[in-house]
């Protein structure tokens, strides 16, 4: 019976670093250009010469991609951690 305990669940199998790595870079890419197309979007709408508007939601999709990036990399630090 402790033999059973100790082996994994196969339903608890990890994805392989890369795969999470490929998927948060693509999450990345698409949320800046997101945020670029609506800044864009708006400068075309409100602001004819400047371009304050493309400039704010690109910066601000990019420190939620690094939000998102360093919570995973902090979250697969602490599984490594609990299996030592």
């Amino acid at each position: 019976m402790a033999t059973n305990q100790n082996k994994k669940n196969p339903k608890e199998r990890k994805q392989p670093r890369f795969l999470i790595f490929t998927g948060l870079a693509l999450q990345m890419g698409v949320l800046v250009y997101f945020g670029a197309y609506f800044g864009k979007y708006l400068d075309q709408k409100y602001l004819e010469d400047q371009r304050w508007f493309t400039i704010l939601f690109t910066l601000i999709a990019i420190i939620i991609s690094f939000y998102f990036l360093i919570k995973k990399v902090n979250q697969i630090n602490n599984d490594e951690d609990s299996k030592d």
